[in-house]
């Protein structure tokens, strides 16, 4: 079971406004020993946003979704999730008491008319796929919705992050650290990648469920005299006795090459 994350929304990729969910996402995920898989960015169109959601439904993947559950005609996550799972959208009832309570809320001291067109059409928020459960929203009651192991919450992050939150910690706290993970890695100067490929092959060879990492930088000067030149991020990550057994075997093959190297503090990763 891997995870993943839709992020939907014409305003991302027009640049109106800038995805904070990605990075988020991850940060939660590693801090409970967990590593995203893969991320989907899609706009407002509802067939495309179908087609990615019946991949999702079938990936067997933790997947979340943000952004789209809203009732306003630029909002389609909904209608798209009921259309992937070949299933009508249902008021859930539960939802529906939800945003009664956020619309008597909202009223003050002055009584809520549930029955008004506009309270009728903030119903709307809560019609979702049929056999749909919903995800609480902390902020302002108007729950997310799961479908399986898929996850929908609002784009805002201020209400979404703590609905992906609860899913974690409510749904899936046997995950939770289940393998052990480090990441350790150095920088390397003075070789090129093409020195340094067959020392990774070999290590990823020789050390079964690890993996080699190089991310080359052509060098930042704002960062000082040894990072502002060319050098390359080089690791491994994995199973902490194979992957540590690895990144030594990497730092003597560096070595032996003629690289310089900078060593970065081994943290625990995931």
């Amino acid at each position: 079971m891997g995870f993943g994350v839709i992020i939907i929304g014409d305003e991302i990729l027009s640049g109106r406004r800038s995805d904070k969910h990605l990075p988020k996402v991850i940060e939660f995920l590693s801090a409970r020993g967990l590593a995203l898989d893969w991320a989907e960015y899609i706009g407002d169109d509802r067939e495309r946003i179908t087609a990615t959601l019946k991949r999702a439904f079938a990936s067997g993947d933790v997947v979340f979704s943000t952004g789209g559950i809203g009732a306003t005609p630029d909002d389609h996550t909904r209608q798209c999730a009921a259309a992937a799972l070949g299933v009508p959208l249902e008021l859930h009832p539960e939802a529906a008491e939800l945003i009664r309570a956020r619309i008597r809320e909202t009223a003050g001291d002055k009584p809520a008319d549930l029955n008004a067109p506009d309270n009728l059409h903030r119903l709307n928020m809560g019609t979702f796929p049929m056999g749909a459960s919903i995800i609480p929203n902390s902020y302002n009651r108007i729950p997310g919705f799961s479908v399986g192991d898929v996850h929908f919450v609002p784009g805002f992050p201020v209400m979404a992050w703590p609905m992906i939150e609860w899913v974690l910690d409510t749904k899936y706290t046997d995950l939770h650290h289940a393998t052990p993970y480090v990441e350790r890695s150095l920088f390397v100067f003075g070789l090129p990648e093409s020195r340094i490929t067959p020392l990774m092959e070999s290590i990823e060879n020789d050390f079964a469920g690890v993996r080699v990492f190089s991310l080359p930088s052509v060098g930042d000067a704002s960062r000082g005299e040894v990072f502002g030149r060319a050098h390359i991020d080089l690791g491994v990550k994995g199973e902490p006795e194979a992957a540590n057994a690895a990144f030594e075997r990497l730092r003597e093959g560096v070595t032996a090459l003629g690289g310089e190297i900078v060593e970065v503090e081994p943290g625990a990763g995931h």
